[in-house]
């Protein structure tokens, strides 16, 4: 029996490398596509060996064309420091990476899935934050080619599924965090613990106030799965991500707590259009998917935490 073969975009990423192991696991055969603007061999280094892993080098910017079953699209830089770094290029990767990743779906009759983001939602009038919500979102603001660039995603993909007859999935990812994250891409989980584990000061921007939910790099891709798998017709969007909600101050204690360390915690600036809130609503993954996160914040950084130890 032919095994299911499955292209990850973005795999040699953060979450698409995580992807590409629990796929494989799954026994399925992965062909990951990356052009390692983020993401990195050292991700995917121990799968290269693996007969049923397949690693192209290539941007999804361009076309490709391959056989395949399933389409998993993650590609698209998608932390601050990468995607401000060249913004037209970040608005590219989402819209063009898009519309190649589903005219591959048309081509070859595979199923297509869309890893959008909560950025959608902008900083958002409503809390927690339902697929029904429209968002709230500055078109002209520094983080826009990343917000715009998934919402303008999310329109090409229920257009092709409307036009075309694409069989199409879309989840909102909410922050995520794992071993394996950049260490040095500006988001606040990994600036915390480099911070704490070096001993210098734990910047948080703005008053720490402001609220994230945190959902751990296992849980989010068992969501990813079962959004992929999940009924016939069922399209999303659905959101995935742990409801649990923290304050960036919060956050910044527990990691100072579980490292051990004596940082001082230091205030700067706010960046503009960082949302000041931001929580999930997942009644729609608990009863299409039966899925909930299972790890405690707590739990997860500590695997985080050990991954940056053995790396620093």
């Amino acid at each position: 029996m032919r095994k299911t073969r499955v292209v990850v975009t973005g795999g040699a990423g953060f979450i698409g490398s995580h992807l590409c192991d629990r796929l494989l696991q799954d026994g399925n055969d992965v062909i990951c596509v990356d052009n390692l603007f983020t993401g990195s061999k050292d991700n995917i280094r121990h799968l290269l060996s693996n007969p049923y892993f397949e690693f192209i080098r290539h941007d999804v910017t361009q076309p490709i064309f391959v056989e395949c079953d399933q389409i998993y699209n993650l590609a698209c830089p998608a932390s601050p420091k990468w995607y401000q770094k060249d913004p037209i290029y970040t608005f590219k990767t989402s819209v063009y990476g898009a519309m190649n990743c589903l005219g591959l779906a048309k081509r070859t009759g595979a199923r297509v899935l869309h890893a959008s983001t909560s950025e959608v939602y902008g900083d958002p009038l409503v809390h927690p934050q339902p697929e029904t919500y429209w968002g709230n979102v500055n078109t002209a603001g520094i983080r826009s080619c990343y917000d715009e660039g998934k919402r303008a995603a999310e329109t090409l993909f229920f257009d092709y599924n409307r036009k075309h007859n694409v069989d199409i999935k879309v989840m909102r990812i909410f922050n995520t965090y794992g071993p394996r994250m950049d260490i040095g891409d500006g988001r606040v989980v990994s600036n915390f613990i480099v911070q704490a584990l070096q001993g210098h000061d734990i910047t948080i921007y703005g008053n720490g106030g402001q609220t994230r939910s945190f959902c751990y790099v296992d849980d989010l891709v068992e969501g990813m799965i079962r959004v992929m798998n999940s009924r016939e017709g069922f399209t999303g969007p659905i959101n995935i991500g742990n409801p649990g909600e923290f304050t960036i101050k919060e956050l910044a204690e527990i990691v100072m707590e579980l490292t051990g360390s004596e940082s001082k915690i230091v205030y700067e600036p706010l960046p503009a259009d960082d949302p000041a809130q931001r929580r999930p609503l997942i009644d729609m993954a608990s009863r299409e998917l039966g899925w909930e996160p299972k790890v405690e914040l707590k739990e997860g950084l500590k695997n985080t935490i050990q991954y940056f130890e053995s790396i620093l």
